[in-house]
């Protein structure tokens, strides 16, 4: 077979994994580009021990150009159209065919609800994360509010692990009875999709900390004072801590490959979208999950690092086995796993499976020192193998 040119938009977690292990597997005479809007990629999973300064900017960053050492081609630019038509991405004034295209864009945050003021903060980017730590360590009483802004929102687990690391920090400083923790979001449980029953455990951790849990609150405005819902409710606030709204890139909207969801719908076994040699992964795409909790209220899989690992796996072999002559027979399994901070150097640890009938499959396991401390060496093993 002629020599083939693999596209891989995003340098995010599914993007990195993708673009590795296509030129661990293929010879060099097959092109791989990665293209990301950004020169850096981020260690998202670490932005909340950054916000309580257990890390710093550049010990969570790495350059996407050092990839180019391992025969990965990296382009610096946003991607402003893609062709499945002409097979063709365009950015930087330029046009890249391609022959193969995996889209690891990921989802943007919607942030223009929210007012730029000293008090609103969005933890779920760098800046954000940087001055929503500064904010913490200025507040000494008063009402801590963290908002969901709208579902579906990536890292389900992560609005929860920064209420728990709030309340430690202040109980650290022994000024907890002097704040309070308020959680407002649209969810009925926390992590809805990993059933009630875990869900039901995470209110009773965050209830007996004194954090307190409102559920299917629909976030309509906000201003420096508070924050409007549906049905005419209101809050106040001393600090807002928000998840915004999010949505997928402009770019995979205008090239009609979302659905009614917002999101790229795609086979959830081989992620292959309706275009021919197009896949996506992570969370661009939407995947509607075959257990139910409630059939008139489907599920689907969560947006979260762990899935776009696993599927970047998938697309990244099953491309090579197609080149290469061979049956394209790896599926993506719907299995996940996922720490959850806790503070004081602890963590648990979920792990199951999303496709598990008649409804996913997920075990909570008794949380400890030992669980944070495999954040922490994944977080070394994760640079050490894709950087």
């Amino acid at each position: 077979m002629s020599a083939r040119t693999i596209v891989v938009l995003g340098g995010g977690s599914g993007g990195i994994v993708c673009a590795n292990e296509l030129r661990k597997k293929l010879s060099r005479e097959h092109r791989i580009i990665l293209i990301d809007k950004d020169e850096e990629h981020t260690f998202y999973p670490s932005i909340l021990w950054l916000i309580f300064g257990l890390r710093k900017p550049e010990q969570i960053k790495r350059s996407l150009r050092v990839l180019t050492k391992r025969g990965i081609e990296f382009i610096q630019g946003e991607v402003t159209e893609i062709s499945t038509k002409k097979k063709s991405i365009s950015l930087n004034g330029q046009n890249i065919n391609y022959d193969e295209l995996v889209i690891s864009l990921g989802a943007e945050l919607n942030t223009k609800a929210f007012p730029k003021t000293p008090k609103i903060f969005n933890f779920y980017c760098l800046e954000g994360a940087k001055l929503s730590g500064e904010a913490i360590k200025k507040i000494f009483n008063g009402k801590i509010v963290i908002l969901i802004g709208g579902m579906p929102f990536k890292c389900p687990a992560a609005p929860y692990e920064f209420a728990f690391l709030i309340d430690s920090f202040f109980k650290d400083k022994n000024i907890r009875d002097r704040i309070n923790i308020d959680i407002y979001t649209p969810e009925t449980l926390p992590m809805p999709t990993a059933g009630p029953q875990i869900g039901n455990m995470l209110k009773q951790m965050l209830e007996s900390r004194r954090i307190n849990f409102n559920p299917e609150y629909k976030f309509k405005s906000v201003n420096e004072e508070k924050i409007c819902f549906e049905g005419d409710k209101t809050i106040d606030f001393d600090l807002l801590f928000v998840v915004p709204p999010h949505t997928a890139p402009e770019v995979v909207k205008k090239a009609n490959l979302i659905n009614e969801s917002g999101w790229i719908p795609v086979d959830r076994e081989t992620l292959k979208t309706k275009f021919e040699n197009v896949y996506a992964i992570g969370d661009v795409t939407t995947i509607k999950l075959p257990g139910q909790y409630k059939p008139d209220k489907p599920l689907n899989l969560p947006k979260a690092g762990v899935f776009a690992h696993y599927q970047a796996e998938v697309v990244a072999e099953n491309i090579v086995k197609e080149i290469n002559g061979q049956k394209p027979d790896k599926a993506f399994s719907g299995d996940g796993y996922c720490f959850l901070e806790l503070g004081s150097h602890k963590a648990g640890f979920a792990k199951g499976n999303f496709f598990a009938t008649p409804a996913p499959s997920v075990k909570i396991y008794n949380s400890g020192k030992i669980w944070h401390m495999g954040k922490v060496i994944f977080e070394k093993w994760w640079f050490y193998k894709w950087f």
